[in-house]
């Protein structure tokens, strides 16, 4: 009897196979199995996750691969570099300008100076240059008071940007680092201790001006670039 009334009731029996084609239809994969994509403008390398095999109705673990591509800022015509050869930085100095980024956002300052890069570099940690900068009583909480005396706090209420753009001083330490790399020649990556040499390069910015109120000079700079030589370092 009930199915004879289904079926003699046309919306019922529309409703029924309206009910059937949605519960076939497949559910959008869940947010975390779209592809995601992080990238730092400067440095140029792009990390990309994407899951090797949707699967919506599989609860099953889903291995994700992931992809790093590095390529260097546009070079300048005064720069040495070949095109059929381009130094990498290493991972620690990747390390430290990710850390220099993070570092800024800390002090909800707008861009990424100098500063914001000696303290990627302390807080990186495993690198020679913060290794050298610690053996000569410069940490990062030394250096991080410096910076407030100097730039001051930032706005409680400002939100740094996700990637806070470097200023012209912090852009040319980091042009100074790459073009020292190849004047020197030969293989290896751009170091964190290229970074440093980098910073104090530039008289007239925060970093070197933090630098020497703490006690480094150019006796010291010339202290690390020949341990930096020495084949046992290492960067990290």
């Amino acid at each position: 009897m009930a199915a004879a009334q289904s079926l003699s009731n046309p919306s019922s029996t529309t409703s029924l196979i309206s009910q059937s084609r949605n519960q076939s239809k497949p559910t959008s994969p869940p947010p975390f199995l779209k592809p995601y994509s992080l990238q730092s403008p400067w440095l140029g390398f792009k990390i990309s996750f994407q899951p090797s095999k949707i699967r919506p109705y599989l609860p099953n673990h889903r291995p994700i691969t992931a992809t790093i591509s590095l390529s260097l800022p546009t070079s300048k015509t005064d720069r040495v570099a070949s095109a059929g050869k381009v130094p990498k930085w290493s991972r620690s100095a990747i390390k430290s300008f990710a850390m220099a980024e993070l570092e800024a956002r800390k002090l909800k300052f707008p861009t990424t100076g100098t500063e914001s890069l000696l303290m990627g570099i302390l807080i990186e940690g495993t690198n020679l240059a913060a290794k050298f900068l610690r053996a000569n009583g410069i940490t990062l909480f030394k250096v991080r008071d410096e910076t407030v005396k100097l730039l001051g706090k930032g706005d409680m209420f400002f939100f740094s940007p996700e990637h806070p753009p470097l200023t012209e001083d912090a852009q040319r330490a980091l042009d100074w680092a790459v073009d020292e790399k190849l004047k020197s020649g030969g293989d290896g990556e751009i170091t964190t201790t290229h970074l440093l040499l980098g910073i104090w390069s530039e008289v007239e910015s925060p970093g070197h001006k933090i630098l020497a109120a703490l006690g480094f000079n150019d006796a010291k700079s010339k202290e690390l670039t020949s341990m930096s030589s020495e084949p046992e370092s290492v960067d990290g």
